[in-house]
């Protein structure tokens, strides 16, 4: 049966809403405080360094949309910023989670500030496991693990050496990307230890699939030092630089990774970006070149062949100085080459790209300094559209990973920046939103539907 998705862009074009000018613009920010802990009380006993193993911190390393204000954000290995064992660089063993958060956005009606308020909200948190057995270092089996339950671990040790890094029975997971499937039921993670890429059911958080992704990504020697495993290796991903974004097209059937950093094989600033089908699983790569930030922290859709990448350095809040490059690039894959075999130098090969939002310039123009930008500007993700002073706005949700030091790195920041389609149409794109299944009413809802859209264009017309 045909099913029906409402947009504002239809309200939009019924009411006659004025065109935007062509700059992003800074609708909210919100924050969430990090002095509690999470949702998870089984883990809130001490881990190795003395800190609580539910701290509250990191959310930012990855940040997918679920429809609504829904969204699920991802810390990454856990707090290693408290000194204890420089033999495993300080890891511990943090059991990898996701978080459910509410993120509401709404009119500012105070009359001062931002034109919008954002309002966090943790609704829940939920640990990743494999229902059968990983490779875990000698003491460092999960003390929650039993029988169907062996949960993931941030500990650098808990590999399997006599394989390479991409082996999906080790233990050690640093989750950095995220993406909501179509139907809601899972989400799928990148990490930058394999690099991995998994899919995991979002009602439990037990893994369903792992998906291999090309071999040339993998490191053949691994260590428990970053330092050592670098040294170890002439290919393969650097240590602590895998797969730090994730994308999903808006149809739901391919997966879009980026590394944050070249390969051992590749040329300084050549990174790639790699493609996985859901249903088969085939893989391709493609290169991106670094033009002001020092790796990538994220990628989201636009559409099923144009993508947002954040290009960053590791200046500003936490680092101690003032942020310089907080860019979003687009990036367009329609026609380019599969560089999978090839190595060193891909410049030749590199996908085009153009500058969409500098976050340092649009934070500095609402009075927010660079040295109160945070370092670690990593979580990207589309949310629903908004009407803004007449213009239609995609919601580009942005986020800090706090790397879980509060103290120094300030609170997990969510920053809301609204983008049109004269900013998109500058740089030649457009933008699909993902369709989320459970979004689309069914038939016998549409008379509903309609009649409710009566009530919304006559309050964005008096809006206006």
């Amino acid at each position: 049966m045909n099913k029906l998705k409402l947009s504002l862009a239809l309200v939009v074009a019924l009411c006659g809403l004025k065109p935007a000018l062509a700059a992003p613009v800074l609708l909210a920010i919100g924050t969430l405080n990090a002095s509690g802990g999470d949702l998870s009380a089984a883990t809130a006993g001490p881990l190795e360094n003395g800190v609580a193993g539910n701290v509250l911190g990191g959310l930012g390393s990855g940040l997918a949309w679920a429809g609504g204000n829904t969204f699920v954000a991802t810390p990454d290995r856990g707090p290693n910023a408290t000194p204890w064992n420089a033999a495993l660089d300080d890891t511990t063993s943090y059991i990898p989670r996701f978080q459910t958060l509410q993120l509401g956005l709404a009119k500012n009606t105070g009359g001062t500030g931002l034109g919008w308020t954002l309002t966090p909200t943790l609704s829940a948190t939920t640990l990743m496991y494999s229902a059968t057995p990983l490779a875990y270092a000698a003491g460092a089996t999960p003390a929650l693990n039993s029988n169907g339950h062996y949960y993931f671990s941030g500990r650098s040790d808990n590999f399997d050496a006599s394989q390479p890094s991409s082996n999906p029975n080790n233990a050690r997971l640093d989750p950095e990307g995220v993406r909501v499937s179509i139907d809601g039921k899972s989400i799928f993670v990148s990490d930058e230890y394999g690099p991995y890429v998994y899919q995991i059911d979002r009602a439990t958080g037990q893994r369903i699939r792992s998906y291999a992704l090309p071999a040339n990504l993998a490191a053949a020697q691994l260590s428990a030092q970053g330092a050592a495993e670098i040294s170890g290796n002439t290919t393969g991903r650097r240590a602590n630089k895998g797969m730090e974004g994730l994308a999903i097209t808006p149809d739901g059937k391919t997966l879009v990774g980026i590394m944050q950093a070249p390969l051992e094989q590749d040329a300084a600033k050549n990174l790639r970006i790699v493609t996985i089908d859901l249903a088969s699983g085939v893989t391709h790569e493609y290169a991106y070149m670094l033009t002001t930030g020092s790796g990538v922290s994220e990628i989201v859709a636009l559409n099923d062949h144009q993508f947002l990448v954040d290009e960053r350095d590791g200046k500003g809040l936490g680092d101690g100085s003032n942020a310089k490059v907080k860019q979003v690039f687009k990036v367009d894959l329609d026609g380019a080459q599969d560089v999978t075999a090839l190595s060193g130098d891909l410049s030749a090969q590199a996908v085009p790209k153009s500058l969409v939002l500098d976050a340092v310039a649009v934070l500095g123009v609402n009075g927010i300094a660079p040295a109160q930008i945070p370092a670690k500007i990593e979580g990207m993700a589309f949310g629903a559209d908004v009407v803004d002073d007449g213009v239609l706005m995609h919601t580009l949700y942005v986020t800090n990973d706090n790397d879980f030091v509060r103290a120094s790195a300030g609170d997990n920041q969510f920053y809301v920046f609204g983008i049109s389609d004269a900013d998109l149409n500058n740089v030649g794109a457009s933008y699909s939103a993902q369709q989320f299944r459970a979004d689309v009413p069914e038939p016998s809802s549409i008379a509903l539907v309609f009649a409710g859209l009566g009530l919304l264009v006559a309050r964005v017309r008096r809006r206006a």
